[in-house]
């Protein structure tokens, strides 16, 4: 079952490569979406594919890359699907 999920990640997650490493994880995953930064340190992402893949995903961000320190995710489900090509950091 495809599913879609729009996160925030909130804590130390700018200039640590949170984005690229998030690109590579989901892309590792088989995910589609998009990464970006937000005016207020946090990161926004916006991923859909298998459910279990985008678990694995939402479970990757709560511990970000190596310099990350994440403070909380806040995860929203979404029932409409949308149409990406690929995993893009914007």
């Amino acid at each position: 079952m495809q599913v879609a999920s729009r996160l925030k990640i909130y804590g130390q997650v700018q200039g640590v490569f949170f984005r690229q490493s998030a690109k590579r994880e989901a892309e590792n995953l088989g995910l589609v979406g998009w990464v970006r930064n937000c005016d207020n340190g946090s990161v926004e992402a916006l991923v859909q594919g298998k459910k279990g893949k985008v678990e694995e995903f939402v479970a990757w961000c709560k511990e970000g890359p190596t310099f990350a320190e994440v403070e909380r995710v806040e995860v929203e489900w979404r029932k409409k699907l949308e149409t990406f090509e690929g995993f893009k950091i914007q």
